[in-house]
C-alpha cells in the first residue's frame, strides 16, 4: 500500500459487525417459507452481489413470489435490529490513526444512502469521513456506479486510493475503477472465497496498520 493516500471503507461486515443480524434475518424469512435455514458457514459461502442471486442460492423461488417481498421484509428486520450490531473493536483506533496521518477517508456502501448516514451517526463515527455514499434503494445490486461518483467527489487519484472491504464485489468495484483493494475475511464472505482473489487479504482489522506502515504521512 505504498501509494495509498485515500481510503474508501465498506460499511457492513468491514467496520460494522452485522453478520449475525443478517443470518437471523434471512433465517426468519426462510422459516416462514419452510425452507432450510443457514448457519454462518453456509451463509458466508453463498452471500453475494447482487443480493437477488444470494436469495436464490438460499432457496427462495422467485417464480412463486417477487424478489421485492422477501427483500423488503429483510430490510424491515434489519432496520429494527441494526442497533444490536457493534463496530469491530479496532474501528475507532484505525479511523483515528488514518485521520492523524492525513488520509482522506470515505464510506461506500450497498446500504440505502439515508439509512447509511443515520447508521454512522448512531455509531458516532460520521465525522471521520469526508464523503459518504450509499445506494438509492434497498436492493443492493452493485456499488460500481456509486464508486465512480465517489472518486469524482473525492478528487483523488484512484491509483492512490485503497478500497477496504469484505466481499468479492468490493474487489470487483476496486478493479473496475482502478483502485487498490484490501479485503478482511471476518465479514460476509469466507476466507476460502476471498483468498482466491489477487489482493491483500487480512484476517481482522487488527492486521491493517502493518500494511500501511510504509505509506508516507
Amino acid at each position: 500500500m505504498k501509494n495509498g493516500r485515500a481510503i474508501i471503507w465498506d460499511w457492513n461486515g468491514t467496520l460494522l459487525d452485522d453478520v449475525h443480524i443478517c443470518i437471523n434475518g434471512i433465517n426468519g424469512l426462510l422459516k416462514d417459507r419452510q425452507l432450510p435455514l443457514l448457519d454462518e458457514t453456509i451463509y458466508k459461502e453463498i452471500f453475494t452481489f447482487p443480493v437477488r442471486d444470494y436469495y436464490e442460492r438460499a432457496g427462495f423461488d422467485f417464480d412463486n413470489e417477487p424478489f421485492d417481498i422477501p427483500a423488503l421484509q429483510f430490510i424491515d428486520y434489519y432496520r429494527h435490529h441494526i442497533g444490536e450490531a457493534e463496530l469491530f473493536p479496532e474501528v475507532i483506533g484505525l479511523l483515528e490513526y488514518f485521520m492523524e496521518r492525513g488520509f482522506k477517508q470515505s464510506i461506500l456502501s450497498a446500504m440505502e444512502n439515508d439509512f447509511l448516514h443515520q447508521s454512522l451517526r448512531d455509531k458516532k463515527i460520521h465525522e471521520y469521513f469526508d464523503y459518504i455514499r450509499g445506494i438509492d434503494d434497498h436492493f443492493a445490486v452493485s456499488k460500481t456506479q456509486e464508486a465512480r461518483k465517489l472518486i469524482s467527489s473525492m478528487q483523488t487519484d484512484p491509483r492512490h486510493t485503497t478500497i477496504i472491504g469484505d466481499t468479492i464485489h468490493d474487489y470487483e468495484v476496486a478493479k473496475e475503477i482502478g483502485c487498490e483493494v484490501l479485503l478482511v475475511s471476518q465479514g460476509h464472505q469466507s476466507a476460502n472465497r476471498l483468498t482466491k482473489l489477487d489482493c491483500h487479504i487480512i484476517n481482522s482489522l487488527g492486521d491493517l496498520k502493518a500494511i500501511f506502515e510504509d505509506t508516507p504521512s
